[in-house]
């Protein structure tokens, strides 16, 4: 009955600590994640931990040294007897000085954090495109977006690809993988109905995938960046010929 339970607390809370940390002696366990929209890469190696950030270092108190004169050889006897010194009182201090302690053992935690691109957003025509004639949009990302991180002796390799949603401003919306272009190649464009200011926004979404030791993982969550442009179309003026 006994070993019936621990075989179900084993199953319910994965293995114990130490078995994990047992794992992670000489090889470091790597885990790439998102945490407010920013890549947060992950290792652990052994019982110690270092945390990398980012602090102002205690400065070290200086102490002036007042260097003592030298006296002077003597060949003949002085006139006057020096004057004798006087010793400065000594303040005691009330209190002890805060001294850090250094810490001998720490869970290992080394965090890197590898920010994606940003969008910019253009159109075509760029000035004053006319109603119910195509207008062709692209951004400059790229498809492909890779980083390589040397984290405690292990390196990392994350491999991200963006994927996008167009929102046009009078309802229209077109998601796609690919980043557009300008016409004729481009693949991504809309026709608006009615003349007016529309906002336009590009709602980026990057997934993909970290590389440690030759084994592919997944990272876990994703990493969404919003750009916003303005874009206004006019009407097309009436001309008559013949």
């Amino acid at each position: 009955m006994f070993t019936i339970i621990l075989v179900l607390l084993l199953a319910v809370w994965g293995m114990p600590a130490g078995v994990a940390a047992e794992e992670c002696a000489e090889t470091a366990c790597i885990n790439v994640y998102t945490d407010n929209n920013q890549i947060i890469i992950e290792a652990r190696k052994g019982s110690t931990t270092i945390k990398k950030s980012i602090t102002h270092a205690t400065k070290k108190p200086t102490v002036k040294v007042t260097p003592t004169a030298k006296a002077a050889p003597l060949f003949f006897k002085p006139t006057t007897a020096p004057k004798p010194s006087v010793k400065k009182p000594v303040i005691k201090r009330t209190h002890k000085p805060r001294v850090k302690k250094a810490v001998t053992k720490v869970n290992l935690n080394d965090r890197l954090t590898a920010m994606v691109p940003t969008a910019g957003v253009a159109h075509q025509p760029e000035f004053e495109p006319l109603v119910n004639v195509p207008v062709y949009f692209w951004c400059d990302l790229p498809t492909l977006f890779q980083s390589r991180i040397d984290i405690i002796g292990e390196v990392v390799d994350v491999t991200l690809r963006p994927s996008f949603v167009w929102s046009f401003g009078d309802g229209g919306i077109y998601p796609t993988t690919e980043n557009g272009a300008p016409y004729p190649n481009g693949k991504i464009h809309h026709t608006y109905k009615q003349p007016g200011t529309y906002q336009i926004t590009l709602l980026t979404t990057w997934n993909g995938t970290y590389l440690h030791n030759s084994v592919a993982r997944a990272v876990t969550g994703s990493i969404k960046k919003v750009t916003v442009a303005v874009v206004t179309i006019v009407k097309a003026p009436t001309t008559f010929k013949g």
